[in-house]
């Protein structure tokens, strides 16, 4: 866990948010769905450039896609910080999915698993991070309403109602079911020389 806060940290080296995802274009969402199961992901890249370096605070200003100036400070933990120059390209890529299952009952327990791992860039290298993190929740079909086309979902923790929009998925649906989702996400940041991207 304390690998991926490191990871999420450096990711504020690029301002990696909504509002840098409409800056770039580079948004792509994707949705599936089959019998029994719904998928939607989605993924944003964004690439800034360095303009400016400030070696005794460790803090970067970082050309955003747009023309902003953005300066942050790079934390102790992102290794490699001398190897940073003006003119390097930081990108980063992030990933998140849901996918949603439905299984019969199986007479397995509720639960919530989540796990986490990371990587960073090793002394000499140009820095780099990769994060990732997993959360999967099996929820119990207590109740479901035809009229409303609401599913009750009792978790590890909580009961929650969810409103179900495909007819066809709702009928599929019994009580004592189990409903698995599975939640992932992963970030990605690297420094790249400005003649590695073309």
């Amino acid at each position: 866990m304390a690998r991926f806060a490191q990871a999420a940290a450096f990711a504020a080296l690029v301002s990696l948010t909504p509002w840098a995802a409409a800056q770039t274009g580079g948004a792509v969402s994707t949705q599936t769905s089959a019998p029994g199961m719904r998928s939607v992901s989605s993924a944003v890249e964004i690439v800034a450039s360095v303009a400016a370096i400030d070696k005794a605070h460790r803090s970067v200003t970082l050309r955003m896609p747009g023309g902003q100036m953005n300066t942050i400070e790079v934390g102790p933990e992102v290794r490699n910080f001398d190897r940073i120059k003006v003119g390097d390209r930081v990108a980063a890529r992030y990933v998140q999915a849901v996918t949603l299952e439905l299984r019969k009952a199986d007479g397995g327990p509720v639960a919530r698993v989540e796990s986490a791992g990371g990587i960073k860039a090793k002394p000499g290298e140009r820095p780099a991070a990769g994060a990732g993190r997993e959360v999967r929740v099996s929820a119990e079909i207590i109740a479901l309403d035809p009229s409303t086309q609401v599913a009750t979902l009792r978790g590890p923790k909580r009961t929650i109602e969810v409103r179900v929009a495909d007819p066809e998925q709702f009928k599929l649906a019994k009580v004592g079911d189990r409903v698995e989702a599975t939640y992932v996400e992963a970030l990605a940041i690297s420094v790249e020389p400005v003649n590695a991207r073309k």
